[in-house]
């Protein structure tokens, strides 16, 4: 199979290219211009510009499937209202020239999986969201309804859209416990606010196997990749507690993270409370390896 994949050298694409080679997979990523570094086969493009090498996309032939992991981090820096502006504008821009070069390939390809994030659904208490539930309406759900939006057009060819709607990745190089585990292990983690907001993590490992699954089952919807089990801050805090040996005592407030992170960055991230369930990717046949968050945390420090 031949995937093409945006966002490779990230958290999640870096994972999701070693699975598709490792399986024997054709993987041909799509990079900047003035990449240099990459292996294998490319597509040099430029979101921002919207330009996208017509001579290197007819050289690879064509796509059995895509997966759109592009997008500058939502909480890798303070929010600015330039930062704002370019998480909105790097999600938009990148899935709407990649649609547009998707659809119009004479070949056609069979399936499109395009990220989105579960921040869709906002901040929702202790309600239970599955996927038919409704968006939210914060900054980070506007993101996520405009990149899902974006995508939309790629499903009018006849071929299939799945929206991976992401929860909190948890593996060892990288993703939230990239910053917690050096934390804990110094004996200064410990629970967040309240600890009573709902987190939905999922483990790096069932992330990379949903994606796949996506792919192979050629499936259209929207997709929760979280695992079946949510849980409260103050219940993974414990739990990573317990896998490193560790006191989690400490307790960071809601103000202190406001005047350090910025009120609208935590508010959105770290203070959110989002319950959310998989019910779409069960039902489609998949099984997890991470059920609860101390599967999760064992599976990512493993």
């Amino acid at each position: 199979m031949r995937v093409g994949i945006t966002g490779s050298t990230g958290f999640i694409g870096t994972a999701v290219v070693a699975a598709l080679e490792g399986r024997g997979d054709d993987v041909v990523r799509f990079v900047r211009p003035t990449t240099t570094s990459t292996k294998g086969r490319i597509v040099r493009w430029d979101p921002e510009r919207g330009v996208i090498d017509d001579t290197d996309l007819a050289k690879v032939g064509g796509f059995d499937a895509v997966v759109n992991l592009a997008g500058t981090g939502i909480a890798s820096h303070r929010w600015s209202t330039s930062y704002r502006q370019s998480v909105m504008t790097s999600r938009i821009s990148a899935t709407t020239l990649l649609v547009e070069a998707l659809t119009t390939m004479t070949s056609g390809v069979a399936v499109l999986v395009s990220s989105s994030a579960i921040g869709y659904y906002g901040n929702r208490g202790d309600q239970t969201l599955d996927e038919i539930s409704s968006a939210g309406e914060d900054y980070v759900a506007q993101v996520c309804r405009e990149w899902e939006k974006a995508a939309a057009p790629f499903a009018r060819t006849g071929a299939s859209l799945a929206l991976a709607r992401t929860g909190i990745v948890m593996g060892r190089d990288g993703g939230v416990l990239e910053r917690l585990v050096p934390l804990f292990r110094a004996g200064m983690g410990g629970v967040i606010g309240s600890g009573r907001q709902w987190m939905s993590p999922i483990s790096l490992h069932d992330q990379v196997a949903a994606m796949l699954w996506l792919i192979d089952h050629q499936l259209s919807g929207a997709f929760n990749l979280s695992a079946p089990a949510p849980c409260t801050n103050r219940q993974m805090t414990k739990s990573l507690a317990r896998a490193l040996h560790r006191p989690a005592v400490v307790r960071v407030p809601a103000l202190a993270l406001k005047v350090a992170l910025g009120g609208e960055l935590a508010d959105n991230t770290v203070l959110t409370s989002q319950r959310v369930v998989p019910h779409a990717l069960v039902e489609s046949g998949f099984r997890f390896t991470s059920n609860n968050i101390d599967e999760v945390v064992a599976s990512a420090l493993a």
